[in-house]
């Protein structure tokens, strides 16, 4: 099988070297023979040597070769070059693996009908948690299973930022200053911190395992910013460890995405799950629960689940994207009058150290009908009532439209400083 390569970063150059060595499927002793590349420096020395390797600049016209059986999408984004690749490859009928999540997050449920139409597969396993096989996991393994609830640690940046944070006590900054230096996260690291990395991953897993299109908008989106070494250090008193974490799950007939800072408890596996790795953990019937743990970013990771995917196509194995018709997923519909399932959460707060700061913020809790769990204070201020100091609550479970509405008060006191960083506090059935 002829392969084309567009993108020759640090993942598409190891698929490159991977593919210019002896390499052939096991099974049906098919070659994997590597063809042509397209990248933006057609000198740079990526490790491999170029002779004999057709090269163009315009990644699209490396679907439109005779010469080229399937092509591999490695440029990254969710339109320009990516997307006409992807698509020219699916008009010509060639099959096209990718490990874009942005760009199958955005444009997925419509390339993989547009690749049904012309019998191609579509692949990207490589997309999600790179070297854990959880699409092929929920797509096949748990085919026969009903799916209730998919979570996980689905970004490596975030997670090495939090265990730094928990083993050091340092403050975030200072954790992600160290992260880019170590290159784990980007000069601008937004797209990790913030979830949207781990929401496009989201978006993916909840659109295989629930049958819905994937939808960016239907995800909560909370990233770690807010994350303090206050609140590690109050998660390791109450228990907890700090993860963010992907969660799509079913509360009665309602599906429920979000990406956000949770509390998990030490002794469960999630917490146990440390640096860059990534962790997928599905609950189903009849199987029961099961987490997959490996790395979730970086050249060799990424490259094995891009060649995995070569293979099957090679075999005659390749599936579209969704494990089920593209034309039979169905639009994510929230509930409008959806209380966002419950929870027990963990709030902290910046207030005045003066008497009666308390009483009237549990008073709003009150009025809201949250029940509090535990009040902790992080010590005094040195500047009396006019100084500041951390008060986290934890409350008993409730609504997160309560809550919200709790907060939204409670952040207009004159006492309270600024608005409170909220989690959810899992329980010992989550992870």
């Amino acid at each position: 099988m002829r392969i084309a390569i567009a993108g020759l970063g640090t993942v598409g150059a190891e698929v490159a070297r991977q593919l210019l060595t002896p390499h052939q499927h096991p099974a049906s002793g098919t070659a994997l023979e590597l063809v042509g590349v397209s990248a933006r420096d057609a000198g740079r020395d990526r490790g491999f040597s170029m002779d004999g390797i057709a090269f163009t600049p315009d990644a699209a016209d490396l679907a439109a070769r005779d010469d080229v059986d399937c092509v591999v999408e490695l440029i990254g984004g969710d339109s320009g070059p990516a997307l006409d690749l992807v698509e020219s490859a699916i008009a010509h009928g060639k099959p096209v693996v990718t490990a874009n999540k942005a760009l199958l997050s955005r444009h997925g449920a419509r390339l993989a009908r547009d690749a049904e139409a012309a019998n191609v597969a579509l692949m990207a396993e490589a997309s999600v948690a790179g070297g854990i096989p959880c699409l092929k996991m929920l797509r096949e393994g748990l085919a026969a299973n009903r799916t209730s609830r998919v979570s996980g640690i689905l970004n490596g940046t975030c997670n090495f930022i939090l265990t730094e944070m928990t083993r050091t006590g340092r403050d975030f900054d200072d954790v992600l200053a160290e992260a880019q230096d170590l290159g784990y996260a980007e000069a601008d690291p937004g797209f990790d911190i913030d979830g949207i990395d781990a929401a496009h991953k989201l978006s993916l897993l909840a659109a295989i395992a629930f049958g819905i299109e994937p939808d960016l908008d239907a995800i909560s989106i909370s990233g770690i910013r807010s994350v303090s070494a206050v609140d590690i250090a109050c998660a390791g008193d109450l228990g907890y460890a700090i993860r963010l974490l992907g969660i799509a799950g079913r509360t009665g007939d309602e599906l429920l995405l979000s990406v956000q800072p949770t509390m998990v408890p030490q002794s469960s596996q999630l917490a146990k799950v440390d640096g860059p790795l990534n962790a997928v953990s599905v609950d189903a019937d009849p199987v029961g629960t099961i987490t997959a743990i490996g790395p979730g970013a970086g050249a060799g990771a990424t490259a094995s689940a891009v060649l995995a995917d070569l293979h099957e196509i090679a075999d005659g194995r390749g599936v579209n994207f969704f494990g089920q018709p593209a034309t039979a997923l169905t639009a994510f519909k929230k509930n409008a009058n959806s209380q966002g399932g419950t929870a027990r959460f963990y709030m902290r707060l910046g207030v005045y150290d003066r008497p009666g700061v308390l009483a009237d913020i549990t008073a709003v809790l009150r009025d809201h009908r949250i029940s509090v769990e535990s009040i902790l204070q992080h010590g005094r201020s040195d500047d009396g009532e006019n100084g500041s100091v951390p008060v986290v609550i934890t409350t008993h479970e409730t609504t997160a439209t309560a809550l919200n509405e709790a907060v939204d008060e409670i952040t207009r006191l004159d006492t309270v400083l600024s608005k409170p960083t909220i989690m959810v506090i899992a329980d010992a059935n989550d992870g």
